[in-house]
């Protein structure tokens, strides 16, 4: 009987694990998580912060349900040591566990930057249940927060913060909001949109200190502005917790290195998910983790039976009133692709489309969800749509009839 070990019970754990039992039903199959809770859904911490779901609703499976389906799950177990030569792992008790095939899939911590300021009480990152429950039960005592970074995690914070009637800043140092996911036409939209809802919105917007004594009373901004804060959320982005990978000699560059199949350069080990760099990339996305676990899963079962090609981007953000979803290559310039735009600042809608040899490669769509689902598929079969160019960003067009 194999035993097939893993590291980290995220969203590429869990869909390996999944995988692996589905596949093979004899198998043994082990999950070691440092956190004391079942997999959990981490894009809606902020709606149990804003009080909206209850803790229980972030959990994906009751844990009876891993034991059903023969995956034996050990929570607050942290790995500190992996030998690949004797296949084996060290836990944090001192106790070792051996494995027949294993996959990273650690994921990655928030990144803080070295702002003056960033160890006092009431400054926070979000990444786990801890942290949620901190900033929810903080957030009580406090009328004024900012948030340091102007992307996904930071925008869907401050929206719940301002749920609980608190006066909330976003801080972004790049000239616009969501700089990965949106154009500058695109996170003007967003902005207007966001301000509307009570937010206050600062870009271009480098931060210097955050202020106070034992705790939190403001951020200092660069040019010498200070915006009130009595919490402050740092959210500038993650990185890969690589450290188990290079203390065990794999490859590793700003994630551990992998191949199409999801190897790493040490037999018998996989990863997935962020913590993976497959052809240079990262990916930090939820669709990303299950394409790539997937793989990793059926390699780990039958080596050689799936290869990974990369995932389309594709991201999406809720907030009361606003819909984003930004997929493929929306960002992407030069003359050999057509850029097509729509704004509608009265609805909030805004609709980029990107276009390479007649084919849409990419495109952003706020508050037009109806355009997801097709230009999704769109984009996957690579359909030739330049008969309709003139027409795909019409609001009486039909893109499902171009499938």
């Amino acid at each position: 009987m194999e035993q097939y070990v893993i590291v980290g019970n995220g969203i590429a754990g869990i869909t390996a694990a999944q995988t692996i039992v589905r596949a093979d039903p004899a198998a043994e199959v082990h999950i070691f998580g440092a956190e004391p809770y079942p997999y959990y859904r981490r894009p809606l911490l902020w709606e149990f912060i804003a009080g909206q779901i209850e803790q229980e609703a972030l959990f994906f499976r009751p844990t009876a349900w891993y034991t059903e389906h023969g995956i034996r799950l050990h929570l607050g177990v942290g790995v500190t040591a992996l030998n690949p030569q004797a296949h084996s792992l060290t836990l944090a008790d001192g106790s070792s566990v051996e494995y027949d095939r294993l996959l990273l899939a650690t994921g990655c911590r928030p990144f803080t930057p070295p702002f003056e300021g960033v160890d006092k009480k009431g400054v926070y990152t979000l990444r786990t249940i801890e942290d949620a429950i901190s900033i929810k039960e903080y957030s009580q005592r406090v009328a004024t927060a900012a948030i340091i970074g102007g992307g996904l995690l930071g925008i869907e914070t401050a929206r719940a913060l301002t749920s609980l009637n608190i006066n909330v800043s976003v801080i972004e140092f790049m000239p616009r909001l969501l700089p990965l996911q949106l154009d500058t036409e695109g996170a003007q939209a967003l902005q207007s949109l966001l301000e509307s809802m009570g937010l206050s919105i600062l870009v271009d917007a480098a931060t210097e200190a955050i202020l106070g004594d034992e705790f939190p009373t403001g951020v200092r901004i660069k040019d010498g502005r200070v915006v009130d804060a009595e919490l402050v959320l740092i959210s500038t982005g993650i990185r890969p917790r690589i450290e188990l990978a290079r203390e065990a000699g794999l490859d590793v560059n700003r994630g551990v290195v992998v191949d199409q199949q999801m190897r790493t350069s040490s037999a018998d080990i996989y990863a997935a998910g962020d913590v993976a760099e497959f052809e240079g990339t990262i990916y930090g996305i939820i669709p990303a983790a299950i394409d790539q676990a997937r793989v990793a899963a059926a390699n780990m079962v039958a080596s050689g039976s799936t290869t990974y090609n990369g995932t389309i981007r594709s991201t999406t953000l809720k907030v009361a009133g606003a819909e984003l979803t930004s997929m493929g290559e929306y960002l992407i310039e030069g003359d050999e692709y057509t850029q097509l735009r729509h704004t509608d600042e009265g609805t909030g809608t805004y609709r980029k489309i990107v276009l390479r040899e007649g084919r849409i490669v990419g495109a952003i769509l706020l508050n037009d969800k109806s355009r997801v689902a097709p230009v999704s598929q769109l984009i996957k079969r690579g359909t030739d749509v330049s008969t309709y160019t003139n027409l795909l960003l019409n609001d009486d067009f039909e893109l499902k009839s171009l499938l």
